[in-house]
């Protein structure tokens, strides 16, 4: 019998062609953000294939409204923190926003989030306008995970956090956007609260990964922020969550609980879907 931790040392760290070859067999990818070392350390044990250093550390570290304030500065300094502790999950990290207006301000600032963060792969929200950006970055060998649907980094543009694509103009258009991405060169795509039905229509048409974050059980993975999984978010928790820490009793067994969850299909369930 292996203990966590050795469970964790045997563990084959996770690439970019695993994700690929686990969308290929059907076996769901379980994700989850991180920001500090010792979160870090428990997620990657649980057994988690993506760490995302989200920009949502702006709620959840820094009691912000928004995502808007995080700086480039802070995603390096916690996707540090979090590489030094996972030894087998791929970390992910967000660009901020206007982090990443053209090129060549993409190319320095996902640099730097690989450099000297460590991160293995860079997330920026967008549509079909931000291919070219999408395009320069995998030119450059930069890993893209691509984010559709709702944004929070536009919460001010858009009017708030609401679900995306429930028209069918609009959900044809991001199917379209999401291929646009693909093609440009994206490795992932990870769509947020959008509708179930089109969450599993765009895992099924794209080649790439697709997670979702209340987008549906039929996408590829899923990815919740860990601090709603551990019950310890303040305020109105997002529909699409859910606290796995009353059944687990702790804060590894939760984490193994979502992971299991994830992988037998059991999360999300119709409740947790638009």
């Amino acid at each position: 019998m292996y203990s966590a931790d050795q469970a964790r040392e045997r563990r084959r760290p996770v690439t970019i062609a695993r994700l690929r070859r686990m969308k290929e067999e059907g076996t769901p990818i379980a994700c989850l953000t991180a920001y500090d070392y010792s979160f870090a350390h428990a997620v990657d044990a649980a057994g988690m294939d993506v760490i995302l250093v989200g920009d949502s550390l702006g709620n959840v570290m820094q009691g912000r409204d928004t995502t808007i304030p995080v700086t480039v500065d802070e995603i390096v300094y916690h996707t540090r923190c979090v590489t030094a502790a996972a030894t087998a999950a791929l970390v992910m990290a967000d660009m901020p926003f206007l982090s990443y207006c053209d090129p060549s301000m993409a190319l320095a600032n996902a640099a730097r989030l690989m450099k000297e963060g460590g991160a293995q792969m860079v997330k920026l929200e967008g549509a079909g306008e931000q291919a070219h950006i999408v395009e320069a970055l995998a030119g450059a060998g930069v890993p893209v995970c691509a984010h559709l649907g709702l944004q929070p980094q536009l919460v001010h543009k858009i009017g708030g956090y609401r679900v995306q694509g429930r028209e069918q103009a609009a959900a044809e258009r991001m199917v379209e956007e999401a291929l646009a991405m693909e093609r440009a060169g994206a490795d992932m795509l990870l769509v947020e609260c959008i509708p179930a039905t089109l969450g599993a229509r765009l895992a099924g048409e794209l080649q790439i990964p697709v997670i979702g974050i209340g987008a549906g059980a039929g996408c590829d993975g899923q990815i919740l922020v860990l601090q709603d999984v551990l019950g310890i978010t303040p305020g109105r928790v997002p529909k699409f969550s859910r606290d796995f820490m009353p059944e687990a009793g702790s804060v590894s067994g939760a984490l193994a609980a979502y992971a299991a969850a994830v992988r037998e299909h059991r999360f999300p369930a119709v409740e947790h879907s638009f």
